[in-house]
């Protein structure tokens, strides 16, 4: 080819360089400003955990499956454990369970405080952003104080519960949670009052409730589509079935219902976790566990982005000889897509993040001009950044 060649090639960087912080992109046609479709590119970060899993202990995997995710981790260790424990028949205490609940419910209220932050940091409310996080370190006290850490919290193991909760703990959580609640009655009813949040969420990335069911969507991202499940209510597990709260669901399918589910479910933990404390019952931390014998069980819980569940088949050894983990954003990921067509490329961040989506790789996306065929990678960021403006 001579130099005198005019002709531009697009060279997309990813989804592996030393520059980028994760491994994957959207693709998204666009003709003009609006997207017509849209191809997802998750898998690039597969870690290889259940097959690790299968060459270390039951208990030594509560720390491995921990760290599947960070903002995830008391839902990740609750599911493996239940399934541990229906796997071999351990009857856990009703006092570590509570402590089992109060955990994951912090959980909860933290991850969705983190994520109604970083929405808000799309649309372009920084504001609301601080407001949130400054909220969730109220949270993070919390646990915090229950586990001993802000992130993995190494309590759940198999059988109970590694650490108790005090007289002194209960109280001050108690008041922290008190905190927190006024900080989500404010963020709920700014979301409800300000036009710019409303105009930049209401009927954007709809998903009806008839996609929702198609494409077996769960946890908010179910609930803001009209479908009211939760496995909280629908498998009782970790005395689940002691409490009274509200599964709440929104009807208008779009990204300000994912967002006001969120911040309901939030004032629902802190109803759950404040019982939990209240009905504390005395017992043991730990159950007596049983003698490995060749079965196999599920384990479901509604982690903060919805249903994740743990499959375990056990044998003679203390070795686990099958772990398979499903987790709640591979099963909403594809209902992106839906959600993306017909609406603008400005409104691809904060339909994208609506979901949630527990990947580190939702960062970049391709758009490609259906008309000309012209390739471009973007940061979400520059999106953010150009809104309004012909790319």
């Amino acid at each position: 080819m001579g130099m005198c060649s005019r002709k531009v090639y697009s060279v997309p960087v990813g989804p592996y360089h030393p520059a980028l912080e994760e491994m994957a992109f959207y693709k998204v046609y666009v003709e003009g400003e609006k997207i017509v479709d849209a191809l997802i590119k998750p898998g690039f970060n597969h870690r290889g955990i259940e097959k690790l899993a299968m060459r270390r202990s039951y208990r030594r995997n509560v720390q491995l499956f921990e760290r599947v995710c960070g903002i995830c981790s008391a839902a990740h260790t609750t599911a493996y454990c239940v399934a541990v424990e229906r796997c071999l028949k351990i009857d856990v205490p009703k006092r570590a369970q509570y402590i089992r609940v109060v955990q994951a419910e912090a959980n909860r209220i933290h991850s969705h405080l983190l994520w109604f932050g970083v929405a808000m940091h799309v649309i372009g409310f920084d504001t609301l952003f601080m407001h949130s996080w400054a909220i969730r370190e109220d949270i993070l006290d919390v646990v915090e104080t229950l586990t001993g850490n802000r992130v993995n919290y190494s309590v759940n193991t198999v059988g109970g519960v590694r650490r108790d909760i005090t007289p002194e703990m209960g109280k001050y959580i108690l008041e922290k949670l008190d905190k927190v609640e006024k900080g989500t009655k404010y963020l709920i009813r700014a979301v409800k009052e300000d036009p710019t949040i409303k105009a930049r969420t209401k009927e954007v990335g709809i998903l009806t409730k008839e996609e929702a069911r198609k494409y077996c969507v769960v946890g908010p991202t179910a609930r803001a589509s009209g479908i009211g499940e939760d496995i909280r209510r629908a498998d009782p597990h970790i005395n689940y079935e002691d409490f009274d709260f509200e599964v709440c669901v929104e009807d208008t399918c779009d990204v300000y219902a994912r967002i006001m589910v969120r911040l309901r479910e939030t004032l629902e933990s802190i109803k759950i976790v404040r019982q939990a404390i209240k009905n504390l019952t005395k017992g043991p931390l730990m159950a007596e566990l049983t003698v490995p014998r060749p079965n196999e069980d599920i384990g479901r819980t509604e982690a903060p982005r919805g249903e994740l569940i743990y499959y375990i088949k056990s044998n003679y050894t203390n070795i686990p000889e099958r772990v398979k983990l499903r987790t709640p954003t591979f099963v909403n990921l594809p209902s992106t897509k839906p959600m993306l067509i017909g609406d603008k490329l400005a409104d691809a961040p904060q339909i994208i993040v609506s979901i949630d989506p527990c990947l580190s790789c939702n960062d970049r996306l391709t758009v490609i001009d259906i008309r000309t065929g012209r390739e471009k990678t973007m940061l979400l960021d520059e999106i953010i950044r150009r809104r309004g403006k012909i790319w």
